[in-house]
């Protein structure tokens, strides 16, 4: 099964971008995974081609017109039908690893790219659209964190990654983040690898990195950690 993901935006010469390079490029290449970029600005319903107005109530800046978002929605959903459609906005839930997860295990997504003040959030309800964000912060359009999302995706795809224990093994799996990693030179600057991990043991090497898995997350993200507690008990 091709992994399918569309992307509405309003500079569909933006994708693949990175995503035609590396693991995801080559796993493009082997039919693994395919992406159509969809110019919004295609549903319009006028001869200028409008795909924004002003804001009800008054305020700054544009709003994306819900009649254009909808019809190209529609449009999306009947290439590629039973996906889910997310739309990237910092006022959406948080994307996880978990998520990722199960959008990697489906037949694909439709990703909606916000531009100017954001949505008509009659959107929102009118089809059915799952609000996520990358992160607390603001871009200046929605492709960059449509690209963060299908990177993650697509690289948990089977026969993407290399080794399959590469995508269980890594940050946010069981809710903690990753261990440390290190390589040649085994002296550098006088800090040395640990030693327990030229030891040769592997059972040792088990037990270190799920101790600084959990000292990491505990230090580092205590939100995670906490959730990773209240998950055990």
């Amino acid at each position: 099964m091709t992994f399918r993901a569309t992307v509405l935006t309003l500079y569909p010469e933006m994708f693949p971008g990175p995503l035609g390079v590396s693991l995801a490029g080559r796993a493009m290449e082997d039919g693994k995974w395919a992406l159509d970029a969809v110019q919004i600005r295609d549903f319009a319903i006028d001869r200028h081609r409008t795909v924004d107005d002003t804001p009800a109530g008054g305020g700054a800046g544009m709003v994306l017109r819900v009649d254009v978002l909808a019809a190209a929605i529609d449009h999306a959903r009947a290439a590629n039908p039973g996906v889910p459609v997310l739309a990237m906005t910092p006022r959406g839930k948080p994307v996880s690893q978990a998520r990722v997860r199960e959008l990697a295990a489906g037949p694909g997504v439709i990703l909606l790219c916000g531009r100017f003040e954001g949505f008509d959030e009659r959107i929102f309800a009118g089809r059915q659209v799952e609000e996520i964000s990358v992160g607390d912060i603001i871009l200046s359009g929605g492709e960059p964190a449509a690209l963060m999302v299908l990177d993650a995706c697509v690289r948990l795809l089977p026969g993407v990654m290399g080794a399959h224990a590469s995508g269980e093994e890594e940050s946010f799996e069981g809710g903690l983040l990753e261990y440390p990693h290190y390589t040649r030179p085994a002296e550098w600057e006088g800090r040395e690898i640990p030693e327990v991990l030229r030891s040769g043991n592997h059972a040792r090497i088990a037990q270190w990195r799920r101790e600084q898995r959990a000292a990491d997350t505990r230090q580092r993200r205590p939100d995670l950690w906490g959730k990773a507690r209240a998950g055990t008990d």
